[in-house]
């Protein structure tokens, strides 16, 4: 690594740090501080700390590596991603934050539902609860071997090294300023990433000479790059439009809007987080766009490497990084990769522990525990799915990494009607909402490892259906629901009309 690089980097993770401290101070009351930031967020970060904590590395990486082999045709799930953002908050955002006031001041999902169904049996808690804790654990495990491998690849340090750092960097902000440090942090990472994911294709657009003569050289090499139909079938661009329908099951990003000060902030979060989201993912697409055009033009030798390999096109961020700009600029764009890797395994590892303090430790061993002791254990939380995520990370198994794979198709299918239907629907009822997650979860699980011959439809299509149909179903066949959870549904109405 270069040393104007290291010093980038470096200044980076100071910052990340600072911030840390800084949250610290203002952490410190009791766990719904520490958990969900005693729902004081202002919009701009609500908006940033949501899209930072969902793209993660595949923004940097996969994505314009996918845009450099395929042209605009790899474009269909960055559509499909953007309309499903957009439909979350237009959706699910105002009336959550709404409802888990309503509902008795739930700071978790897990939570939300016990309240919002009066669900004396707990079992509503405890399935979500437990499919937090095994996914975002994987989940977690699997963004820290990316921030090992960052460094790795990139960096040319050794592949422990990286992990240690980044895991360490991202713990000790979590574990002191909790999702306060998260948020700030993600705006922070979310506003490196948009600046990155400007400027660069911006740059190379310039080099190149406009973008007539950009797109000359992209279709001279291969015009099927400016088909947006090239290789697609339509199960297969349905398949990536459906990407989409995982926002709405995603409990790391659904805390946001839980933790939102106002109802009334959500439209302008919106705008700004969708303005966010469409700045960063155009970008990450002209970065592999426009590259296919850089190289032919200027380093040949370099496009036949990239050419033959996805594991090298997903490295041509970097690669163009440090081919355009000094290496402090250089390093100041390549912490953008590492934004996205950590504001990701931040914001699921403060879920995944919100989950283990809210949802099983005061559930379960201590039921009048005190804000101070359910403090520590949030704290405590932190280390010890940090300690489990980590332990996964030193030896990465295919098969982890597989299941983190699907955990966004898990969640989304799982979460997402349950979470639609008990917000828009006033029929809904616990012993459906049990058996439409438990439905969607193991429908994804099925169709991922029991081999079939329709594994070209995303898995999470029909488990999202049936998860849908199934609460629809269950619900109507089940005695109606009762005055007390129809008059606290009508409230949320009133007050979402009134917002």
């Amino acid at each position: 690594m270069n040393y104007y690089e290291l010093a980038a980097i470096g200044l980076y993770m100071l910052l990340m740090i600072l911030i840390g401290l800084y949250s610290y101070r203002k952490s410190s009351a009791d766990s719904e501080e520490f958990l969900i930031g005693g729902r004081k967020m202002g919009a701009a970060v609500t908006a940033l700390s949501a899209g930072a904590a969902d793209m993660s590395g595949w923004l940097l990486m996969g994505l314009p590596g996918a845009m450099y082999l395929s042209g605009i045709s790899a474009s269909w799930i960055a559509i499909g991603l953007t309309i499903g953002a957009f439909l979350n908050y237009v959706i699910v955002a105002p009336r959550l934050r709404i409802y888990t006031e309503v509902a008795n001041n739930a700071i978790t999902l897990p939570v939300f539902f016990e309240n919002r169904f009066h669900d004396k049996t707990q079992l509503l808690k405890i399935v979500s609860a437990v499919f937090i804790l095994v996914f975002f654990t994987l989940y977690t495990s699997a963004g820290m071997v990316s921030g090992g491998r960052l460094f790795e690849s990139a960096f040319g340090m050794d592949y422990y090294t990286g992990l240690f750092v980044t895991t360490f960097v991202v713990v000790l902000y979590t574990f002191l300023g909790g999702f306060l440090a998260v948020s700030l942090t993600d705006f922070v990472q979310g506003t490196i990433m948009v600046v990155a994911l400007v400027i660069l294709p911006i740059v190379l657009i310039v080099q190149i000479g406009g973008f007539g003569e950009t797109f000359e050289i992209i279709a001279s090499k291969n015009n099927l790059y400016l088909d947006l139909l090239e290789g697609t079938t339509t199960i297969s661009i349905i398949s990536l439009l459906a990407w989409g329908l995982g926002y709405f099951g995603q409990p790391h990003i659904l805390v946001r809007f839980m933790a939102i000060e106002n109802v009334k902030d959500i439209p302008k979060a919106r705008n700004i987080g969708i303005s966010w989201m469409i700045f960063t993912v155009g970008g990450a697409m002209l970065v592999g766009l426009f590259g296919i055009a850089y190289l032919q033009k200027f380093d040949t030798v370099n496009m036949l490497k990239f050419d033959a390999s996805k594991e090298v096109a997903e490295t041509i961020f970097i690669h163009l990084s440090r081919a355009l700009f000094h290496p402090f600029i250089g390093g100041f764009l390549l912490s953008a990769i590492l934004a996205a890797v950590m504001s990701t395994i931040s914001s699921q590892l403060l879920v995944t522990s919100s989950s283990m303090t809210e949802d099983i430790y005061k559930a379960f061993f201590n039921k009048q525990a005190s804000a101070k002791n359910l403090l520590f254990m949030s704290r405590l939380s932190v280390l010890i799915v940090a300690c489990i995520a980590l332990l996964l990370s030193l030896t990465p198994k295919d098969s982890i990494l597989n299941l983190v794979g699907n955990a966004w198709a898990g969640f989304g299918a799982a979460f997402g009607p349950l979470v639609i239907l008990s917000l828009l629907w006033k029929r809904t009822t616990a012993f459906a909402g049990l058996a439409g997650m438990i439905i969607g979860g193991a429908v994804v699980l099925l169709w991922v490892y029991i081999p079939h011959s329709y594994k070209a439809v995303y898995e999470m299509i029909p488990g999202f259906i049936l998860s849908f149909v199934t609460i629809v179903v269950i619900s109507l066949c089940s005695k109606p629901v009762s005055a007390e959870v129809l008059a606290e549904f009508s409230e949320v109405q009133r007050l979402n009309k009134k917002a």
